[in-house]
């Protein structure tokens, strides 16, 4: 009794001495943690003392608006976990909610990051608006916000209809949600809007092999064929996903979305400055 007592004591003094102890170690000790996104800000995992940490604020030049013309796509494992019940289209677990979490990431990665603060699938149906006219429904929202402010990359978020045989790839032992991006043909810019997409694309595979699919090029008859890309050529699309897949491997490809993103635009200025140097 009397050792197991000791030994309790310990462990008290311990884990009530270490967080002192954490303030005296020289700048750059290592200890092994675990971080993970919430919101804006890391969780740090060190041992027993958890703390948060808000991200680095840079000053950076590079901004990036999300918006979601289908908002209410949804993942079907995340609906089963919120309610119970499998649906492919949810009110609060859908792609909004992955675009909140890529925004985050966007902006821990030193980006200028907004969305656009419209829910489209919500309004269409208020106003009784076909869900084929959704790419027309918010056309004027995407057009006024970035004539008011210039944008380097204008991402609109979707989920693919597909299923998970054709949107996971595992990585080094994780599962992550691939990537496919559509670009609309029937505009005479469309080859600038596909340089973008190639940057990311490229960037995405250089992170993780596999984890993008084809580019789906969509035009002629029976298709929209422009996408609301030809209102800038930073206006690009992605599927992030489909619908069998869960929230961990949908955080894993945002996190590498938001990584690549950071690196092109960096470059993309690195390559504007030297330039303008010349």
């Amino acid at each position: 009794m009397k050792k197991s007592m000791q030994i309790w004591i310990a462990a008290i003094v311990t884990l009530f001495l270490f967080p002192i102890v954490m303030q005296f170690l020289p700048e750059g000790t290592s200890v092994a943690s675990t971080k993970i996104m919430k919101d804006n800000a890391f969780i740090v995992y060190a041992s027993n003392v958890m703390e948060e940490v808000e991200p680095a604020k840079e000053d950076t030049k590079a901004k990036v608006l999300l918006y979601f013309t289908h908002s209410h796509e949804a993942y079907e494992p995340m609906t089963k976990a919120a309610d119970g019940k499998v649906a492919t289209n949810h009110q609060t677990e859908n792609i909004m909610k992955l675009g909140a979490k890529l925004k985050s990431q966007l902006i821990i990665n030193g980006i200028d990051a907004s969305t656009l603060d419209i829910d489209n699938s919500k309004e269409i149906r208020r106003k009784g608006i076909h869900y084929s006219k959704s790419y027309a429904e918010i056309r004027p929202h995407v057009k006024k916000a970035i004539s008011e402010q210039p944008y380097d990359l204008v991402i609109d978020v979707h989920r693919d209809a597909v299923g998970p045989e054709k949107t996971t790839i595992v990585h080094e032992g994780e599962r992550y949600a691939k990537v496919a991006f559509v670009l609309g043909t029937d505009h005479p810019q469309y080859k600038q809007n596909m340089e973008n997409v190639l940057l990311v694309k490229r960037g995405m595979e250089k992170l993780v092999p596999g984890i993008t699919r084809d580019i789906i090029q969509k035009g002629g008859p029976g298709v929209d064929g422009k996408y609301n890309q030809d209102l800038d050529p930073s206006v690009i699309l992605i599927e992030l996903g489909g619908i069998g897949n869960t929230e961990d491997e949908l955080n894993r490809t945002i996190a590498i979305i938001a990584e690549t993103i950071a690196q092109v635009l960096a470059a993309k200025e690195e390559e504007a400055n030297s330039e303008g140097a010349v």
